[in-house]
């Protein structure tokens, strides 16, 4: 029994810490909201040249390694996919294939992923930082909003840039199907390009974006939240860092799988 006893309060203490995360976070991003989407238009200014330098550490600065890891996607896509078509003849598929699979999911879902591991982390680490040398206290302590200061310029980033990057995403992966498509499957490249243009429809673009602006509230959310309770010193920055990670790839897939039951029942 008393064995039985400690699993309850085990659970007990966990489901109770559980429930506070649920409300604290929920509490972060009500004001988030507010201070980013109705505080503006009551004469609350938000902080552009923050958000601008953010937007250049989130969206710009990641170019490089979105455009290179999409492009081999695209690559591995085209090469996996040909492997099967080819036996029946159907090669130019692949067109197809590597267009709608990274439009409607890889291209958000990679681009998610790697913002979360590059800008999600960076805000968490940055935010605990701030948290445990308590310069978030000294901010309020001054009359500066913590949230109006420091948290709606990294959401405005996201929600902004992720989206950029995704379009960017989606262009690369198919540049890299298209490319194996031309000099290893000798497809011409007018002729991919129609197809491409043939199987790929509005609806396709739209849900990429929709769920890019998702995970982006996701990737923020989480970030500026860890780095909001973190504590504890340099350990502390460091698990909160990590928390942020985990819980923000495992809420992203989570959303890509509501999405795309949604979406491809209603579409």
């Amino acid at each position: 029994m008393p064995f039985f006893y400690n699993i309850l309060g085990v659970t007990g203490r966990k489901a109770i810490l559980f429930l506070q995360h649920i409300s604290n976070f929920s509490f972060l991003i009500r004001d988030a909201f507010y201070w980013t989407f109705v505080a503006p238009f009551i004469g609350k200014k938000v902080s552009w040249q923050s958000t601008v330098t953010q937007m250049v550490r989130v969206g710009v600065e990641s170019i490089p390694i979105v455009t290179i890891i999409t492009f081999a996607v695209g690559l591995i896509i085209a090469m996996q996919s040909a492997y099967q078509l080819e036996r029946f003849g159907a090669s130019i598929y692949v067109a197809d294939l590597v267009a709608v699979s990274i439009t409607r999911e890889l291209g958000p879902l990679i681009t998610a992923i790697i913002l979360t591991g590059r800008s999600g982390s960076a805000i968490a680490a940055e935010l605990g930082t701030m948290k445990v040398a308590e310069e978030i206290d000294a901010l309020q302590t001054m009359g500066i909003n913590p949230i109006r200061f420091l948290i709606v310029p990294r959401f405005l980033a996201l929600a902004v840039m992720v989206p950029c990057l995704t379009l960017i995403a989606d262009l690369m992966g198919i540049t890299g199907g298209c490319v194996l498509a031309t000099t290893a499957l000798n497809i011409d490249f007018t002729r991919f390009f129609m197809q491409t243009a043939k199987a790929l429809v509005l609806k396709d673009l739209i849900t990429g974006l929709v769920k890019s602006f998702f995970f982006a509230l996701i990737i923020a959310g989480i970030g500026c939240y860890q780095g909001s309770i973190a504590k504890g010193g340099a350990e502390g920055v460091g698990k909160a860092t990590t928390q942020s990670v985990v819980a923000s790839i495992f809420l992203i897939i989570l959303a890509d799988m509501l999405f795309t039951a949604l979406f491809y029942s209603t579409l």
